[in-house]
């Protein structure tokens, strides 16, 4: 998907954002970053807790359709806005009474930047933190099809993807740290595998698709903790 390099801060070079912003937020990009507010509209959420914001823009989303923002990430804020506070640390950092009181954790396309054996680790932690839910999304490689045709009589367009056997290939972790080090349905990570996490953790689940992203999200009702 051609991520950014996990060491990007742009804060102190508006033409290189600028750049970086116009390529990272393409037409590729753009519809799975509204769907991440839309997943928001049936929920009753006002504060939104926003993990690896990246450049910004769902963060202007939120903020513009009125939800108070907070946002962590590695890098300082790439997109200062005094509405929405922005946290400056490692997500390895986080103990659940830090993000205690918000309605909502949005953490999407960041779990497969940790080992996938700190997965549960960090679903148990946004139990922990108590709010009512969690919207998470990761890269989804199962077989797809994506095909669209665009035409009017001043101009022609037309997109085909398709993704195949991707489970039978072991999935090759990035060489930087930060990078992906996991995909779903590549070789041992099966989509029930994460589905049975995330109800493990004590969330109750609706699952949603991006196109043509590919990742799969999902919206988790935090269940209270057996008593």
């Amino acid at each position: 998907m051609n991520d950014p390099p996990a060491s990007a801060d742009y804060s102190h070079d508006p033409r290189a954002r600028r750049a970086e912003w116009h390529r990272y937020y393409g037409e590729k990009r753009i519809g799975h970053q509204c769907l991440q507010a839309d997943l928001l509209a049936e929920l009753a959420v006002e504060t939104v807790f926003e993990i690896g914001p990246y450049l910004g823009l769902v963060s202007a989303f939120l903020d513009n359709a009125g939800y108070r923002v907070t946002r962590l990430d590695r890098q300082p804020s790439q997109y200062p806005n005094p509405r929405i506070a922005h946290f400056t640390a490692d997500l390895y950092a986080l103990d659940a009474g830090q993000i205690r009181g918000f309605d909502c954790i949005l953490c999407c396309e960041t779990l497969e930047h940790v080992p996938g054996s700190d997965v549960d680790r960090f679903l148990a932690l946004f139990q922990a933190a108590g709010a009512r839910h969690l919207v998470v999304s990761v890269p989804y490689e199962s077989f797809q099809i994506d095909a669209r045709v665009y035409v009017n009589r001043f101009t022609a367009r037309t997109q085909f993807v398709l993704k195949k056997f991707r489970h039978a290939r072991q999935f090759k972790p990035s060489a930087d740290p930060h990078g992906h080090q996991w995909e779903i349905v590549y070789r041992g990570r099966s989509l029930g595998a994460f589905e049975a996490k995330l109800v493990a953790a004590g969330f109750r689940q609706r699952l949603s698709f991006s196109s043509p992203t590919r990742s799969v999200f999902y919206v988790l009702d935090r269940l209270e903790p057996a008593a």
